[in-house]
């Protein structure tokens, strides 16, 4: 039980003694206390006066009393306009800090027995991983580790884009322009290789549908089609995507290609395989470099047919309707939204076809009674969609799908578009923060050490993780490199100078062999110390929320927020050179369990701490 479940209780307990009223204990409001008043927690007294009839200055004193003669852990309170501040005994304190240092799980919770399914990444395979991306795998990485440390069994997954008319376009890009080449031939990483054909496509596709535009056929259908307000520029750039399904000739020849793969064509398969394990390569050597893993990779190549089953299954039910063009569609108008295609009159598969597939298979294979799907705020409305569908199926699973919806992120230059080529590679970006790691190294007189290279990636991959993570999820964020490796700001960098300071620190106590034991006999508890017991107490619950809450950004805030209090506490107070033995003692053990608790947060952020800075 923690400590803020027995005051709880107690609070509880007082009311019915003092005023014979039983009062629920987990109703009882209780708050760390805030930094400008006396106490440790904070218990709302308002909720009580009714049932005691008296005024609230008067009910929080009588509830203080009881609590400090019946609580051990109770030392002293004080009553302020309604509010009773609570000041637990420094043999609380000493006890706490000695129980977080022997516990090597500290902030861990015990298993639950629950079992959930965390995706993330989810890449196409026409393009290499970009800055998204990055957002992407750090959020379902770090929402991976916090729920495990919250107790659940985790499941990591992705699902890889590998089929449709994206890819078809890398294809037939390569077949068309490639010339034979490779990325052993050429020295380019496998999906940087295959994402440059994917912008050829694109590039080739707009020059034909310039040249279109210049033909009667397309001046007579702006003359027909155009509304009165729209210039021609306007209604060419509204009209491409419907050009391209009838009017180009790239786009029947992806469309071909398209059915040849679904139907099996060897020529068409093998050059997908080819070109896909290209992609592969690539992918896991980025995923290497981030940290990042997955249990089981799903490929939509493998459950877009099951997904055909199930809507045969929900025409079946009444769930879907078939138009008179062979279409199946969902009607979803009566909770908001629009009918909704799930299979083409030609038979081949959309999106929502294989997601439905997707995660049945993935329910089969595991049995999460729970799934959160890590996708960026674009697709809100598909998986709104995707949910009350799965929902209408009944499938035993559908209750416990959560979309972890992201904003998007940008760079200070503007908005990353993938067709035009301007997309920053996750590749790239990696590079970049280790640059500017190094150099920033160099302003300060360097590195040192055989290992200078290995802490620096662990500096500039720490920078551009807390960077893209201490934000909500739900926010847009503008990602700036500089920014993220500063020394001085909230950064990973700032929070891992704390680490090294604090493991420095341990080395000389190793080396001299320091005697910690008249730790527990220090009783004068200065306020900066206070304040990072106090930090130090909430990080259980911290984990917990931000698991509960699929936020990462809260552990991030937390680590920042101990890194800022030590940054105090070791400015304002002597440790090693401490005027008493019991002084000096619990201030290096104190300075020991913050940097136990900043490595274990950063840890669950996907985030190593460097020997030397």
């Amino acid at each position: 039980m923690s400590i803020v479940q027995s005051l709880q209780q107690a609070v509880s307990q007082a009311i019915e003694n003092l005023y014979g009223e039983p009062f629920a204990a987990d109703k009882v409001q209780i708050a760390p206390t805030s930094p400008e008043f006396t106490g440790d927690y904070t218990a709302v007294v308002f909720p009580y006066v009714k049932l005691a009839k008296k005024a609230p200055d008067v009910v929080g004193a009588e509830i203080g009393d009881f609590l400090q003669k019946n609580v051990p852990d109770v030392q002293a309170f004080n009553v302020i306009k309604g509010f009773l501040n609570i000041e637990l005994s420094t043999a609380y304190w000493q006890n706490f800090l000695q129980n977080a240092l022997a516990d090597p799980g500290f902030g861990r919770q015990p298993r639950n027995g629950r079992k959930v399914m965390v995706e993330y990444s989810s890449p196409n395979t026409n393009k290499p991983l970009h800055l998204g991306h990055v957002r992407n795998c750090l959020l379902g990485w770090s929402c991976s580790q916090i729920l495990d440390a919250a107790g659940y069994d985790v499941v990591k997954v992705q699902i890889v884009n590998d089929r449709g008319v994206a890819i078809c376009k890398s294809m037939l890009s390569w077949l068309k322009y490639g010339e034979g080449k490779t990325p052993e031939s050429t020295g380019i990483k496998g999906d940087h290789f295959v994402g440059d054909f994917y912008v050829l496509f694109e590039h080739k596709t707009r020059a034909e549908y310039e040249a279109w535009q210049q033909t009667d056929a397309a001046r007579a259908l702006f003359a027909d089609k155009h509304k009165p307000e729209q210039s021609e520029k306007d209604f060419f750039k509204d009209y491409k995507n419907k050009w391209f399904n009838e009017y180009s000739s790239l786009g029947a020849e992806v469309r071909d290609m398209l059915l040849r793969w679904e139907a099996g064509h060897p020529d068409t398969v093998a050059l997908w395989k080819q070109m896909n394990n290209w992609v592969y390569q690539g992918f896991e050597a980025t995923y290497a470099k981030l940290g990042v893993a997955f249990d089981k990779l799903y490929y939509e190549s493998d459950t877009y047919l099951l997904g055909k089953d199930i809507v045969e299954e929900g025409l079946s039910k009444g769930v879907f309707y078939r138009k008179d063009d062979g279409s199946v569609w969902v009607d979803l108008t009566d909770v908001g939204y629009d009918h909704k295609v799930v299979l083409r009159a030609d038979g081949t598969s959309v999106y929502i076809t294989q997601d439905l597939g997707t995660a049945r298979m993935r329910y089969h294979d595991f049995g999460c009674e729970s799934v959160v799907y890590v996708v960026a705020d674009e697709q809100n409305y598909v998986f709104a969609v995707l949910f009350e569908v799965l929902r209408r199926l009944e499938e035993p699973y559908a209750q416990g799908l959560h979309h972890l919806s992201y904003g998007l992120v940008e760079l200070p230059t503007g908005r990353m578009k993938t067709r035009e080529g301007t997309v920053v590679d996750a590749d790239d970006l990696v590079e970049e923060v280790i640059r500017i790691a190094r150099e920033q190294a160099a302003e300060r007189g360097g590195v040192e050490g055989d290992d200078r290279e290995e802490n620096l990636r662990k500096v500039g991959l720490g920078a551009l993780k807390f960077f893209m993570i201490k934000v909500n999820p739900k926010r847009r964020m503008i990602f700036n490199p500089e920014e993220s490796v500063d020394l001085q700001g909230q950064t990973g960098p700032y929070i891992q100078y704390s680490w090294v300071r604090i493991n420095g620190l341990m080395q000389r106590v190793k080396r001299e062999n320091v005697d910690l034991s008249p730790a527990v006999s220090y009783t004068d508890f200065q306020p900066q110390e206070k304040d990072l017991l106090k930090a130090l107490h909430e990080f259980p619950g911290v984990v917990l929320t931000a698991a509960r809450e699929y936020d990462p950004s809260h552990i991030a805030n937390y680590c920042y927020g101990l890194a800022k209090s030590y940054h105090r506490f070791w400015h304002d107070l002597s440790v090693f050179n401490a005027d008493a033995p019991e002084a000096r003692a619990f201030r290096l053990e104190l300075s020991r369990a913050v940097g136990k608790v900043l490595e274990a947060g950063m840890r669950l952020l996907g985030i190593e701490m460097p020997e030397r800075m």
